[in-house]
């Protein structure tokens, strides 16, 4: 991972345009090509970004035919050639750090237990669903449950104790991944938890990702046999 402190301006050019005034900001150059842009605040939130897979082309200041020096330039392209250009007035830090292979979110017994049980019970989502496999590797993470549903459609499902709107956002970044490997698409999703909170459901069903909540104790067998399905 490059980490790069600079005061900087940036400007989106793709399907609309946007522009960020010159400002010192943190600039994440990630192992799979991603570039961000942080404020100090808003949290993980980026003010901008460019998601993989994508090229940096950094261009150097050069002199003016006034004798002055002009600011170094990064193109971001994606491969809709939609950019981010961000034009480096002062480069405050750069550093690279080798983080290595991450080993994932270990998740709590709960939710693990989880996973296993509706795994290992797919039907209960619907009849005539299957299972492809637990925890699918992407270049993001692994999605919980890989499936498909009676009518032969890929189904991503993401299991939480708690769904919040951090669950479907993940839920979200993994469908655009698994959207793109020809041999899976259409990919749809299903958000899977003991509690889903309003904002979450509402962000879900906006983005078409059907909503599950998961009664633990029946899913063990020690209550009815049911899903609860709002």
């Amino acid at each position: 991972m490059r980490l790069v402190i600079a005061r900087c301006s940036v400007d989106y050019v793709g399907r609309l345009t946007a522009h960020l005034p010159s400002a010192p900001r943190l600039i994440l150059v990630k192992a799979d090509g991603s570039v961000s842009i942080h404020a100090d605040d808003r949290a993980y939130k980026p003010l901008n970004w460019m998601s993989p897979p994508c090229t940096l082309k950094e261009e150097p200041a050069t002199e003016g035919a006034d004798g002055g020096t002009g600011h170094a330039v990064w193109t971001v392209t994606n491969k809709a050639g939609e950019r981010l250009i961000i034009t480096m007035e002062e480069v405050l830090h750069d550093s690279s750090h080798e983080l290595g292979v991450d080993p994932g979110l270990i998740k709590d017994g709960v939710e693990a237990h989880l996973q296993e049980l509706l795994a290992d019970r797919m039907e209960t989502l619907g009849e005539g669903w299957t299972l492809i496999r637990r925890e699918y590797p992407t270049a993001i993470g692994p999605v919980d449950i890989l499936g498909r549903d009676a009518e032969g459609t890929t189904v991503a499902i993401e299991i939480k104790r708690r769904g919040e709107i951090d669950g479907v956002e993940q839920l979200t970044r993994y469908l655009e991944l698994l959207n793109r490997d020809p041999r899976l698409a259409p990919v749809v999703g299903v958000f899977a938890a003991q509690e889903i909170k309003p904002q979450a459901r509402t962000l879900a069903t906006d983005r078409g990702i059907r909503c599950v909540t998961l009664d633990y104790d029946a899913l063990r067998g020690t209550d009815d046999d049911k899903l609860r399905l709002f």
